[in-house]
């Protein structure tokens, strides 16, 4: 089941976009551990299809991604994880945060 993080779908769908791209960009972004862990099936299924090196797999995640993430997508983190099967990131848990005491995490490209 998928997370609604109290927003509709069209945001659900922009937020997952923006954290993508920014975790394809800085190779890792602190956020709360909910958005971490469903970003972390969507950038997955991203990079496994950017992997395979074809032009199909690059016009897909040219859908959700702007053109200067999909340029570094495809000719640097996916050559990376050919070899790779799977768990292509990783979720580092920080603790609470001071303001609204959200559960906060990291999560990285491996």
């Amino acid at each position: 089941m998928q997370r609604k993080f109290g927003r509709k779908c069209g945001q659900r769908k922009a937020l997952l976009k923006s954290l993508a791209a920014n975790l394809f960009l800085h190779g890792k972004i602190k956020t709360t551990e909910a958005k971490a862990k469903e970003l972390r099936s969507f950038a997955e299924r991203l990079i496994q299809k950017v992997k395979k090196n074809d032009l199909v797999g690059v016009r897909y995640i040219a859908k959700f991604l702007p053109p200067v993430v999909v340029k570094k997508l495809a000719k640097e983190i996916g050559p990376k994880y050919i070899d790779r099967a799977g768990g292509y990131t990783r979720i580092i848990k920080l603790g609470r945060r001071k303001s609204d005491s959200a559960p906060v995490a990291i999560i990285e490209l491996v």
